[in-house]
């Protein structure tokens, strides 16, 4: 193969942080109109690889090359990368919250008129390019802080596209989406390369690298392992490469004696987005939630832990009806929120472990508002160890952990609480597939313990691996609820477009 044909080259490629080493003489070569696969488990380091790519991140001094199209480069920022027809799409967004969906797309490159913005022209500009990726749902003068978690994230997309990049890096793009978005996305993706663009695909769900990727590298721990032809690997051995052991089973369901109910929700609404809600949760149980995009379910269990405002309908805790005026109100009744953008809702990154596992039990372990540091060191370090949290110390800060260690992190945050109903929203999101089955374990342990747990999953395979239950949401209202036993994603489906 001539040079020239690997539009990306990373050799050697080196990053160390304070106490860790990030990456270890990894390399990773795209070839020209491909779609690639990078995956690992969460601390693999493809994050960091791409951060380095695209000039967000620096690679150690002296470490390392990076090609372009055959030509050696250095990429000192993210203009420099988009100079050379590179674009990302991260899995956390990096969008100007504050401006409209048009001012995001167009950032830095807005049309002009006579020396001045041409606003007229570019939001007639942006309506056409998000009704190429059919999102007519999106309103190009909005906010984008106003928008959901997914909208923000086809926006990011949106824009990435709209830059017309000939290599784009996809970053976890479909953790949130359901499946006909995903589908749309894929579609989308299949185009580009027809156009000789090629895609750096970064995806925890294995079966949708083997629908898209032609080729796929594997990190693990900071290092290159291999780089395969889609076609010529299982989805087994890819797993393998990147745990370094056999997995077994990914689902992990043990069967529980369902006991007394611990929440009950009758005809519940909150503004236009949650619609005469009514179902219950039992103690030993998972009840899944599925929806499409902007069906809410996020809106739903923001209103039962009380930081959405109730309308009407009633909330039932333990046969005893509660006002929910504000999360505390939950809280206090022991129900815990594990949200589904843990970075900005559930965790204070800049603050150590200790600090993120006691922020909610702090008032537990203070007498006269002083702190016990004694005891909560020592409840943060039973969560280590109970929960397999990988940091260097409990002073580490919270920002520098895996996705999987973060969300664990959260969740030890509300078992100091002794919370006995837990929120699950998109907890999987984002985490490799060692983290996962650590957190269906976790999850299975709390049923043991008589607590209940409302799971909420994009993904229609988890949903029906871990559930005992599944109520499906479509505009708002709860369409059906089917036993585990006879859904399917026939069903799920038939009633998420009813």
């Amino acid at each position: 193969m001539d040079k020239s044909d690997f539009v990306v080259k990373m050799e050697n490629i080196n990053k160390t942080f304070p106490g860790v080493q990030a990456l270890s003489s990894v390399n990773l070569k795209i070839k020209r109109g491909e779609i690639h696969g990078l995956v690992g488990e969460n601390g693999a380091g493809k994050s960091t690889l791409l951060k380095i790519l695209m000039g967000v991140l620096q690679k150690d001094q002296g470490s390392g090359d990076i090609f372009l199209n055959g030509k050696k480069v250095n990429i000192t920022n993210p203009i420099v990368a988009e100079n050379h027809g590179l674009s990302a799409v991260y899995q956390h967004m990096m969008l100007a919250k504050e401006l409209t969906v048009g001012e995001n797309i167009f950032l830095g490159q807005q049309p002009t008129k006579h020396g001045m913005v041409d606003w007229k022209r570019m939001f007639k500009e942006t309506r056409k390019i998000l009704k190429n990726l059919n999102l007519n749902n999106i309103d190009p003068r909005a906010r984008v802080d106003d928008l959901t978690i997914v909208q923000q994230e086809m926006v990011a997309i949106a824009r990435a596209l709209s830059r017309n990049a000939k290599i784009i890096i996809f970053d976890e793009p479909t953790a949130l989406l359901a499946e006909e978005e995903t589908k749309e996305l894929h579609k989308t993706m299949l185009d580009l390369k027809e156009k000789n663009v090629s895609i750096i695909y970064v995806n925890h769900r294995l079966d949708e690298v083997f629908e898209v990727c032609d080729r796929v590298t594997v990190l693990r721990d900071g290092s290159y392992i291999d780089t395969k032809n889609v076609k010529n690997v299982t989805e087994d051995e890819i797993i393998n490469m990147m745990v370094g052991r056999e997995l077994g089973q990914l689902y992990y369901k043990e069967e529980f004696e369902k006991g007394e109910v611990l929440l009950k929700v009758e005809n519940l609404n909150s503004g236009n987005r949650v619609k005469n809600a009514s179902f219950t949760l039992r103690e030993g149980e998972i009840l899944g939630f599925f929806g499409l995009v902007g069906a809410g379910r996020t809106e739903l269990v923001r209103t039962i832990f009380g930081a959405d405002r109730i309308d009407s309908g009633k909330i039932e805790i333990k046969n005893k009806t509660i006002n929910l005026r504000a999360p505390i109100n939950a809280i206090n009744k022991g129900v815990g929120l594990i949200p589904e953008d843990r970075q900005t809702q559930g965790l204070a990154l800049p603050l150590s472990v200790q600090d993120n596992c006691t922020l909610v039990s702090s008032k537990y372990s203070s007498k006269y508002g002083i702190l016990n540091n004694r005891a909560e060191a020592k409840l943060t370090e039973q969560n280590i160890k109970d929960l397999d949290i990988k940091t260097p110390s409990r002073y580490q800060q919270v920002k520098y952990l895996s996705g999987g260690n973060q969300q664990k992190v959260v969740i030890a945050k509300w078992l100091n609480i002794h919370a006995n109903i837990l929120l699950f929203d998109e907890s999987t999101v984002g985490i490799d597939i060692g983290a996962k089955k650590e957190i269906y374990r976790l999850m299975a342990s709390l049923l043991a313990e008589k607590k209940g747990i409302i799971f909420i999953s994009s993904y229609l395979p988890e949903l029906l691996g871990v559930c005992d239950r599944i109520a499906v949401i479509s505009e708002g209202k709860i369409t059906g609820i089917l036993d585990r036993n006879e859904a399917t994603q026939e069903k799920l489906l038939q009633l998420a477009t009813v």
